[in-house]
């Protein structure tokens, strides 16, 4: 008699995080880390690593919802460093508890999200300091393409992530674009010699359509995951 054969493992995907659990005072605090590597230009407008730039990994921390410390940036490098990475990176944050992570795959492309929605509204509405107190939330979004990216499509493949998120928390119920503190961050693949590197991102673009499908079921997962 024959032994049967396990099936093959699947592939590991391009944008695998580990989950990470500290504690603070008397909580239990949850984190998400992409040990992406070398061989990553990622953009992004997180606190840390923020910009254009060579990064080898992604951290979207969570903090406490009475969260006060001045200097988050310096938080989040040393919660990196706590976590064993070492050299360029991106760290983003939020209050939402990152478990509920929604993550999603097309066409070789990977977005990981995680919704945090106490506070949310439209982009264009009251001016700042107006709006009453309401409990901190953040949506957070990392997208890994497994092509190069020009300096311009990867603010493109930013914009186009931005208009898949809206859409995905409006077909989720949210009657909103976001919140205030949301932030994004894109990696893709630094240029080889030979590579061809992409010079369009927007949503009708072949990497744009596949960033836009990705992050609209990642966000509308976390939105429907950790809906409040």
């Amino acid at each position: 008699m024959t032994a049967a054969v396990p099936p093959p493992r699947p592939s590991p995907g391009l944008l695998d995080v580990r989950r990470l659990s500290r504690a603070e005072g008397d909580e239990w605090l949850h984190g998400l880390l992409w040990r992406a590597g070398d061989g990553w230009r990622m953009i992004s407008s997180a606190v840390l690593g923020g910009g254009i730039g060579e990064r080898s990994w992604v951290l979207n921390a969570q903090v406490s919802h009475g969260y006060t410390r001045t200097d988050p940036d310096r938080h989040l490098a040393e919660l990196a460093l706590d976590a064993g990475v070492r050299g360029p990176g991106v760290g983003l944050m939020t209050a939402a508890d990152v478990r509920a992570y929604g993550h999603a795959r097309d066409g070789g492309v990977e977005a990981v999200a995680t919704a945090g929605l106490g506070v949310r509204g439209w982009a264009a509405s009251a001016a700042p300091g107006t709006a009453t107190a309401a409990r901190p939330g953040t949506v957070n979004i990392v997208v890994a393409l497994p092509v190069a990216l020009t300096d311009a499509a990867l603010v493109n493949a930013v914009a186009t992530a931005t208009e898949a998120k809206v859409q995905a928390l409006l077909a989720a119920g949210y009657d909103c674009s976001g919140t205030p503190t949301d932030a994004v961050c894109v990696a893709a693949r630094s240029p080889a010699a030979d590579d061809e590197v992409h010079a369009f991102a927007g949503p009708r673009s072949l990497w744009g359509a596949r960033v836009a499908r990705a992050v609209h079921r990642a966000v509308h997962t976390a939105a429907r995951t950790g809906r409040p």
